[in-house]
């Protein structure tokens, strides 16, 4: 019969980061954590900016770029 595993186990946990550990080593791992809190808050502010208000003239500059 097949048991599901729970994620979130403690004992899985470990193993996922000692797998984890070995394929990237160490000093890498800094690195990757770097990368991705970086991706993520270029994202973020990507995402405000998309959700500011337009101003007129770019309200104006879309209309006209927009092919009827």
């Amino acid at each position: 019969m097949f048991i599901q595993a729970n994620i979130m186990n403690p004992e899985i946990l470990l193993i996922l980061l000692v797998i984890f550990l070995l394929i990237f080593g160490g000093s890498k791992i800094p690195e990757l954590a770097k990368g991705l809190g970086q991706g993520m808050k270029e994202f973020k502010t990507a995402m405000k900016e998309d959700d500011a208000p337009k101003t007129e003239v770019e309200k104006k500059d879309s209309e006209k770029s927009t092919p009827a």
